[in-house]
């Protein structure tokens, strides 16, 4: 048994870290490893806090390193190098009571089986305490394929986006209309001791003063609140489809959009599609919490192949939430850094253009495609939406307002951090 309560959390951090840093593993998959064995909800929101705030800050974290120690752990004590950055992030970004950061992290080297070096551990964590750490360098822990992009892409912005996409996320919840008002799930939060705030510009939203673990959300469980972006939330003022519509969400999971469209209006008629069956269970799941499973046709499909899954009848409206490469939301995958490649931004854009074209014959006359990416980058973005609108002679773009950001001349682009937001990108395109 650990002597301090806060080690296995610590060592968990620690393990997962080294998975992502050191292994090349999925940040999403170690998390969903690592969080079922922690039975309490705050120790599993303390560990995702943890972990974010070590991949924000490692490349910082490894520079501290290199200062203060002849030579300081490589791959083969991997663990070793990350409980220090676990440590480090404890008492740097997130400001954790010093005593109990301390005491835990060393606790946990030796829970790591490495009592031998939890000295060393205490010495470098009071050492950050005593002299801080060096100055944070917003390029570091970009790879310099992307970073090049972003500044072409956007030259008087650049350092404000990699600000941004290296501070902690808001927290943001949609309340389902058809059980309750923000109003009411304010009141319930505060409550709880849960401060929240309204926003006027998104009708269903509420941003958290600061993150909670789902878990404890008063109204979560009965699918009164989810949690999702208010850049997401955006996505169906973007879209907006009449009344009743005939919908395809056409890269659907994990469901949240779909669930908000069918929040504001259970008549739609809505068809989800995912490739991945694995995918489209969370989907189901989703739907099936807000109260909205039974509204919509879920189908485990690729929407290139079009023959497989549409029957011919026309949809009134289409959101296509094309995968990319979510330069958008940094702040929230972190490890995208670590494992995004320039070539995969090139097979990105690729399958963005063959989806938009594969899905614009489904599309009615008159009818609206909503094309959107949580992507900052041009060639995802307003690149290809022109590409695009080039090559249809019958796509129309409607420009959208403020709301939505930039006006990039093909589209409306919002920057991480903007009103507390993540990086978006949104074109609405009609059929003539």
């Amino acid at each position: 048994m650990n002597a301090h309560p806060g080690a296995a959390v610590r060592a968990a951090a620690a393990r997962t870290l080294d998975a992502v840093l050191h292994q090349g593993r999925s940040l999403k998959a170690e998390l969903a490893a690592q969080l079922p064995k922690l039975a309490d909800p705050r120790d599993r929101a303390l560990l995702e806090a943890i972990v974010f705030a070590a991949l924000r800050g490692h490349a910082r974290y490894a520079a501290a390193l290199v200062q203060w120690m002849p030579k300081p752990p490589g791959r083969r004590e991997g663990t070793l190098r990350t409980l220090l950055y676990a440590g480090f992030a404890q008492v740097d970004a997130m400001r954790l009571p010093p005593h109990a950061a301390v005491a835990a992290t060393v606790e946990a080297a030796r829970a790591l089986g490495r009592t031998h070096q939890a000295g060393l551990v205490n010495a470098l964590l009071r050492r950050a305490l005593r002299d801080g750490l060096p100055p944070a360098d917003p390029e570091a822990a970009w790879p310099a394929w992307l970073l090049q992009a972003l500044r072409e892409d956007w030259p008087d912005r650049a350092d404000a986006i990699l600000a941004a996409s290296a501070e902690e996320a808001a927290m943001w919840l949609r309340v389902n209309r058809r059980l309750a008002r923000p109003a009411d799930i304010a009141a319930r939060l505060g409550e709880a001791g849960i401060g929240a705030e309204p926003v006027a510009t998104l009708p269903d939203a509420l941003r958290l003063d600061t993150p909670q673990p789902v878990a404890l959300l008063p109204g979560f469980a009965d699918g009164a609140v989810s949690v999702q972006d208010g850049s997401a939330q955006l996505v169906a003022d973007a879209l907006a489809p009449p009344a009743g519509a005939r919908v395809l969400d056409a890269c659907a999971a994990p469901g949240g959009k779909a669930a908000h469209l069918l929040e504001r209006d259970p008549a739609l008629r809505l068809l989800a599609l995912d490739v991945d069956g694995a995918r489209l269970a969370r989907v189901e799941e989703t739907l099936r919490r807000v109260g909205v499973a039974g509204q919509a046709q879920l189908r485990a499909a690729d929407a290139l192949e079009v023959g497989t899954w549409w029957n011919g009848t026309p949809f009134e409206a289409i959101l296509l939430d094309a995968p990319c490469s979510a330069s958008g939301v940094i702040r929230r995958h972190p490890d995208i850094l670590l494992h995004r490649r320039a070539s995969d931004l090139a097979a990105l854009v690729s399958v963005q253009a063959r989806l938009l074209d594969a899905l614009w014959p489904a599309l009615a006359r008159g009818g609206a495609l909503l094309y959107a990416t949580c992507s900052i980058l041009r060639r995802e973005n307003d690149a290809q939406v022109a590409a695009f609108l080039s090559r249809t002679p019958d796509a129309t773009l409607q420009p959208l307002d403020a709301r939505f950001g930039v006006d990039t001349g093909h589209g409306s682009q919002r920057f991480p951090g903007q009103d507390g937001m993540d990086g978006f990108f949104y074109a609405r395109m009609t059929k003539m």
